[in-house]
């Protein structure tokens, strides 16, 4: 019965959450059209709404651990599910994310994202959008901000191990900008598929960054081992929590 409950609160939180994002994305569509500060509040403030839902309606609380970025680095971090993009993106000024292209078409959040910065990549093509990406910040032409990149390069249930793809090693080296680790939580109680929501606490935690001037290949050892080891960490504190 109790489960049942759950599954059902969390119907009515998934419908709610995409319907606020389309009366937001009405409500500040003049605004974001004539600026881009305009789309960064836009935004924002559905995050926030977000946080604040699921926290009175599945149970879910969310806390943001470190020193999030302000200035113009790259952010790599764990991905599990849609809530760390809300609570990254939530947390820093100016987020921006390598996104897959198939997203532009999709209603607001398409929008939106190209309007915030978002680089759209074609699936197959990554490395040549890095490389494309890459000459444009060196050109002046890409919006200031911070450039979110998932190294694995798609949702990974907690636990579950997947290679780092060596396309933020070429972003890390050839940007020649810090990186900020993220770890996380999240995909325990917000699933990277499906609709049931598991109250408890979420967490993003951004790391000690890295400073730009390394390598290659010591930057992706170094990001692999401090990213996973502390979303292995946050994992179990949240399975932890979960007993008593």
């Amino acid at each position: 019965m109790k489960q049942s409950l759950q599954w059902a609160r969390s119907l009515v939180f998934v419908v709610q959450i995409y319907g606020m994002m389309g009366i937001m994305g009405v409500v500040f569509l003049p605004w974001a059209v004539v600026s881009r500060r305009g789309a960064l509040v836009a935004c924002h403030t559905w995050c926030r709404w977000v946080r604040w839902s699921a926290r009175w309606m599945v149970g879910i609380r969310t806390e943001v651990r470190g020193t999030p970025p302000v200035d113009e680095v790259l952010i790599a971090a764990k991905h599990q599910s849609f809530l760390d993009i809300i609570l990254i993106f939530g947390a820093v000024p100016a987020g921006k994310f390598i996104m897959k292209r198939e997203l532009m078409w999709a209603p607001v959040i398409g929008q939106y994202a190209l309007k915030i910065g978002c680089v759209p990549v074609d699936r197959g093509k990554r490395s040549a959008a890095i490389k494309k990406m890459v000459t444009d910040v060196a050109n002046g032409r890409q919006q200031p901000g911070q450039l979110i990149i998932y190294p694995q390069g798609t949702r990974i249930s907690p636990g579950v191990r997947a290679p780092y793809k060596v396309g933020s090693g070429v972003l890390y080296r050839d940007s020649g900008q810090d990186c900020v680790p993220v770890a996380t939580n999240v995909g325990v109680f917000w699933p990277r598929k499906g609709i049931y929501r598991r109250p408890g606490l979420a967490v993003v935690e951004f790391l000690p960054r890295i400073p730009a001037g390394q390598s290659k290949e010591t930057f992706m050892a170094q990001l692999e081992e401090e990213v996973e080891a502390a979303s292995d960490r946050l994992m179990h504190e949240a399975q932890e929590h979960k007993a008593k």
